[in-house]
């Protein structure tokens, strides 16, 4: 079966053009070739198929490491976009693109270098509360305080400066090793959750690391980078647009008011292609 391996901000994922390859067991193909010991590594699995009609360009799939199906991958959807102009799956002329997810249709946006796409903007879509605002939680006895975010996956969004219990004043210092676990787990999220750590620099740019449900710390989470800025601003902590320093790179994060929707930018980049032992 051959694959491409793709990376935005770092947050990286193994994808399978389905336009020309079958795979019939999804969940289990995520959990073996995103092993980073025994498979290809990544973050997870994504699958880009052809769209269901004429409404879409592609469809996206995402697995996670665990081999559990995620709704919506903003990175992901980056490097789907890239992969669709870049493989001639869209003409050459093109620079808007949809791609059809398990949150509905995303319109993408890409700038283009020497016939490759090199940046991607996502209209995320209108984000949803899921909380109160904030909320009162406990995790591994902490006493904290987050607001949840539903972009196409759910999220828990923590500020450090509304939570001294982590006794923390930088991202960094966050024991994930410790209490990540906690917070993916927590009986507050039957479904578990992905959980974002957000110390805020000025009000248009953040510091921010996650823990993703399935896959634990990555580099970066595009839908965690949206979620996160849109709960700042329901907070009055943020502006409309956000530099979002994530671990593996910069996002840029713009809220618009009118339409309600979110729009992300950030780069998209292929990493290698091979062939990979699956029946």
């Amino acid at each position: 079966m051959r694959f491409t391996k793709m990376q935005g901000c770092g947050n990286d994922y193994v994808y399978v053009d389905c336009f020309s390859e079958t795979v019939e067991d999804p969940s289990a193909l995520a959990a073996a070739i995103a092993d980073r010991h025994f498979g290809v590594g990544g973050d997870g699995l994504i699958l880009i198929c052809p769209p269901d009609d004429d409404s879409a360009d592609a469809r996206m799939r995402m697995f996670n490491a665990d081999g559990s199906e995620g709704a919506m991958c903003g990175n992901g959807i980056r490097c789907v976009a890239k992969y669709v102009y870049d493989h001639g799956i869209i003409p050459p002329q093109r620079r808007t693109a949809v791609i059809a997810t398990g949150d509905g249709p995303k319109t993408v946006d890409l700038a283009v270098e020497e016939g490759k796409a090199v940046l991607v903007t996502v209209d995320m879509g209108a984000p949803r509360l899921t909380s109160e605002l904030p909320e009162a939680i406990t995790v591994a006895g902490m006493e904290l305080h987050y607001t949840g975010v539903d972009v196409g996956s759910r999220h828990a969004v923590y500020f450090l400066e509304d939570n001294a219990a982590l006794g923390v004043s930088s991202v960094d210092e966050l024991d994930f090793a410790r209490y990540g676990r906690d917070f993916e787990t927590h009986p507050r999220f039957p479904d578990r959750v992905n959980s974002e750590f957000i110390a805020v620099r000025s009000r248009e740019e953040i510091d921010f690391r996650v823990w993703e449900r399935g896959s634990g710390e990555t580099l970066a989470c595009g839908t965690g980078a949206t979620a996160a800025v849109w709960a700042g601003i329901r907070l009055g902590k943020l502006d409309s647009s956000v530099l979002v320093h994530l671990r593996g790179g910069d996002l840029r994060i713009r809220y618009d008011e009118g339409s309600g929707h979110c729009f992300m930018t950030g780069p998209a980049a292929e990493v290698f292609t091979g062939d990979f032992p699956w029946v």
